[in-house]
């Protein structure tokens, strides 16, 4: 009040709480100018989807993009259309950008610690959602159903792989059910053969059975 009769350009900023047609109207009477943050909304976002695609190029890994869109809208409750003006920030290190306000990195960083995706496999989910979805996001909490199916799928795909790629079990040897048998082949044969490898039950079990003849077991030193 003090300065209302001096001749002074005056100035108004504020964030989305003062986003009130009364206060729009109060300050255009008074001969403010002012800038006020306005809440996002689908028809905001259509005045700038051609802004919301990655812009070709490789991104910088320092320098943020910025991006300035002057339009005229009007919302549904207000009396006349207002100018205004979108700014729309890349961010490196960031796969979607800033215009909402809250920084998107909250959401991919959740998205590679939480869902254990890759920055590969979000761009790769990112861009599936534009098949069916062609217009833009509303920004990355858009994308979180998305992002969680193809977690789910990676996790699916890692089992399919574990049990594809895992080893056959060794066979099993087959137990000796013809002792006797097993034994006279060794003593047929020409390899080493521990004096002690054969019992007299054993032995007599061979001879008995004609699987061995007394010669060889002599020569053997059975």
């Amino acid at each position: 009040a003090r300065y209302a009769k001096r001749d002074l350009m005056r100035f108004f900023r504020a964030d989305a709480a003062y986003a009130i047609p009364a206060i729009y109207a109060r300050l255009e009477e008074t001969g403010y100018f002012y800038a006020i943050r306005l809440p996002a909304n689908a028809v905001l976002r259509e005045k700038i989807a051609h802004r919301l695609t990655r812009p070709v190029g490789r991104p910088s890994l320092t320098k943020i993009k910025r991006f300035y869109e002057d339009f005229e809208y009007q919302a549904q409750s207000w009396d006349r259309p207002r100018r205004v003006i979108a700014k729309i920030e890349w961010h490196p290190g960031e796969l979607f950008p800033r215009w909402q306000g809250s920084p998107p990195r909250l959401h991919v960083q959740r998205w590679r610690t939480e869902l254990r995706l890759t920055e590969a496999e979000i761009v790769s989910a990112a861009k599936d959602t534009r098949k069916d979805h062609p217009e833009p996001p509303d920004g990355p909490k858009a994308l979180d159903r998305a992002m969680q199916r193809a977690a789910q799928r990676k996790v699916e795909d890692a089992g399919r792989k574990r049990r594809k790629g895992k080893a056959a079990p060794a066979p099993t040897a087959k137990p000796i059910i013809d002792l006797p048998a097993f034994y006279a082949n060794l003593v047929n044969a020409d390899g080493f053969l521990p004096v002690s490898a054969i019992s007299n039950t054993m032995r007599d079990a061979m001879l008995w059975r004609g699987l061995v003849t007394p010669e060889r077991l002599r020569m053997r030193g059975v």
